[in-house]
């Protein structure tokens, strides 16, 4: 066999990721484009209906409570989601629900003031209000950060060398959410998974009017498809003498959300009553408002690529972060019972539809909103058993993953410097986190467990996030270890160019703020 050439084998690095049938600023159909909105407001119901499930129970409150939240945290979800398309980064990001403001949640859930309230109703109320109070406080880090072009400056030391593992891990780190929850029901579980690969992959080039209708919407059409065969499995009695554990994972209606909602309720600000204000509470939740911060930025850096835009320059990257910010005090006022930042889902289907347009992405905003104030036809379809949703996010974050693992052609993977920083970046990213997670689970708290609980909900928290421990790492180790005569193998001179709006004639067409309004806020 006849020895293949170089030029055969290499593949030269690309600004901007080749495949995609529409980009940010290209706009499929209104009648697809609303199609494809759908399909991301479906997907975000799984994280939206996944954190409340969790937490209001613990809060003390009851089905009705669990509803008007997951009603809340949608309504507000979109809100957030609009403003970071329009004003934002202007990528096509949804901003939703974020696990990382798990930790000071549950701190605060069993503060020792809360827990000694006897009815439950009124103990959900006063923890929601002391959530919001603290999440009101710390929503000011990401504002002033953002808005003030700190983040931007800090972000100029971040390499396409050091920013691969953060991007790998915004993916990777989310292994839990996958199939150890497709595990709770895999009879509808696996064929999820087996039926989004086989039409988002393999029949892909079967096409209806010139468009590929399964590689389109394979979420859509795969979720509706095992959400049947899930509820006649439900009305055959399958699971009436199975475990309750497995009722209530697998069975379509057993999460009450149905009966729960009302036909037509609006959120509003301080639903809950007053927010309560704890300086220890507040100083805890910055630490999750730190972590959604590191995260999200690593999911934009993603979402740039798989809508085939160049790199957000660091104003437009730092303004995103602002704007996520005001996000997160709307969380607060509102009471999603937790934080906002990307959802890496729906970055995930940016790519597996090959659709990065951002009118799609403001279509689904408004989905969100409708539907939450629909109580009844919401409830409907946050009905569907979350290892429905597990299943498609088993592909999504990995793809995800895989995005920021795609950084790394910038970068010379010949020199053991890059080499090391980048396997100590990954291993530790995940191993770390494991170790906090399992020393959690067996001690029923964390590793830091001094006197003063707020400074070990902080540690906690940040230590619980694999992109926030890749991040300190990588960034240390790329910006001191033979930082001098190694430029070019980090990948620098491809990222300067990047750095300023005016860097590339390109970041203009992408990020340039809507109805004009660069004449009052002109790019750096």
């Amino acid at each position: 066999m006849e020895a293949s050439k170089p030029e055969e084998i290499n593949h030269p690095p690309m600004d901007q990721l080749q495949g995609l049938e529409y980009c940010i600023d290209s706009n499929p159909s209104w009648v697809e484009s609303i199609a494809l909105g759908f399909q991301h407001y479906i997907l975000a119901l799984g994280t939206a209906v996944m954190i409340p499930s969790f937490l209001v129970p613990l809060m003390g409150g009851s089905d009705d409570d669990k509803v008007r939240v997951v009603q809340t945290l949608l309504f507000v979800e979109g809100i957030n989601t609009l403003l970071q398309t329009l004003f934002g980064t202007r990528l096509p990001t949804v901003v939703g629900g974020s696990y990382a403001y798990m930790v000071p949640i549950i701190s605060i859930i069993h503060d020792s003031s809360l827990v000694k309230i006897q009815d439950p109703h009124l103990r959900f109320l006063n923890t929601m209000r002391a959530v919001q109070g603290a999440m009101i406080v710390a929503s000011s880090i990401q504002i002033i950060l953002g808005f003030s072009q700190l983040w931007a400056i800090c972000s100029r030391f971040f390499s396409p060398l050091g920013m691969a593992p953060v991007i790998a891990l915004v993916g990777f780190g989310l292994f839990d959410r996958g199939f150890p929850v497709v595990g709770h029901c895999v009879e509808i579980g696996i064929p999820m998974l087996v039926l989004f690969v086989a039409f988002s992959q393999y029949l892909k080039s079967f096409h209806t009017r010139q468009i590929p209708i399964l590689e389109r919407f394979a979420l859509l059409i795969s979720t509706t498809i095992i959400w049947a065969y899930a509820h006649l499995l439900t009305a055959s009695g399958a699971y009436k003498h199975r475990p309750e554990l497995t009722q209530h994972n697998c069975r379509t209606d057993r999460a009450n959300l149905i009966s729960s909602a009302p036909w037509i309720k609006i959120p509003y600000p301080l639903e809950w009553g007053a927010p309560t204000f704890n300086v220890g509470h507040a100083f805890a939740m910055t630490a999750a408002v730190l972590v959604s911060l590191i995260e999200s930025t690593g999911a934009y850096k993603g979402a740039s690529r798989l809508a085939s835009a160049t790199p957000p320059p660091s104003h437009v990257l730092s303004r995103g972060i602002g704007w996520q910010g005001i996000g997160i005090l709307l969380n607060g006022l509102f009471g999603t019972a937790t934080g906002s930042s990307v959802s890496v889902e729906n970055v995930g289907l940016l790519g597996s539809t090959r659709v990065g347009s951002r009118r799609v992405i403001q279509i689904s905003a408004g989905f969100m909103i409708f539907f939450s104030m629909l109580g009844k036809f919401g409830a409907f379809f946050a009905s569907i058993p979350l290892p429905i949703f597990a299943a498609a996010h088993c592909i999504l974050f990995g793809l995800v993953a895989s995005v920021g693992l795609s950084f790394l052609q910038f970068t010379n993977m010949n020199s053991l410097r890059n080499l090391f920083i980048t396997g100590v970046a990954l291993f530790l990213g995940l191993s770390i986190p494991e170790y906090f997670r399992e020393y959690t689970a067996k001690a029923l708290h964390g590793p830091t467990h001094t006197k003063a609980r707020w400074f070990n909900d902080f540690l906690n928290t940040i230590f619980f996030s694999s992109p926030s421990v890749a991040l300190i790492i990588a960034a240390f180790l790329d910006n001191t270890l033979d930082y001098k005569d190694s430029g070019k193998d980090r990948g620098m001179p491809w990222w300067a160019k990047f750095r300023s709006f005016k860097g590339d004639t390109r970041n203009e067409e992408f990020y340039t703020l809507p109805f004009n309004l660069n004449r009052f806020f002109p790019p750096s």
